[in-house]
């Protein structure tokens, strides 16, 4: 199994959207991104960037009432789920692993906020932890597992 990683700081919400935008246009279909931090740590901001490097225009928002979203408009679909307000039980309930393994719907970027709430992980993935940095921006910390990741040193350019 592969792992890399990589640490690094974005000082703002626009290095976040371009972190993001960076992802989107270089990520290849059925990656998984699982996506942790505190509230206000730019998770969603993250995912509207990956959003505009696929290609979608239309508004991406955190699905944190409607749990799932789907975008199918750009260069691959974005699943964008949130599971800030479930429980270990709902998560599995929702079968998540759908659009991982590519069940009823077209393999794409799935995008997972609160990911530290699923009971179970996919078999690869990238993980982005986001949180406040001391005294400039959001400390990022991604590590991906059985994901060969080649662009990772383009990312802090």
């Amino acid at each position: 199994m592969t792992v890399d990683s990589l640490n690094f700081i974005l000082a703002d919400t626009e290095a976040t959207t371009h972190l993001g935008i960076l992802l989107g246009q270089f990520l290849n279909t059925g990656i998984v991104l699982l996506l942790e931090g505190n509230l206000g740590t730019g998770k969603t901001t993250l995912v509207q960037g990956i959003g505009r490097g696929l290609g979608i225009t239309e508004p991406i928002v955190s699905p944190t009432f409607t749990l799932i979203n789907e975008y199918t408009e750009g260069r691959l679909p974005l699943y964008h789920l949130d599971l800030y307000r479930l429980e270990a039980e709902e998560v599995t309930a929702l079968h998540p692993e759908i659009y991982w393994e590519g069940i009823d719907v077209d393999l794409g970027i799935m995008a997972i906020e609160w990911a530290e709430r699923l009971p179970y992980l996919p078999p690869t993935y990238i993980s982005i932890c986001l949180r406040h940095h001391n005294t400039c921006g959001r400390q990022v910390d991604l590590s991906a597992v059985g994901v060969q990741l080649d662009f990772l040193e383009n990312l802090t350019k």
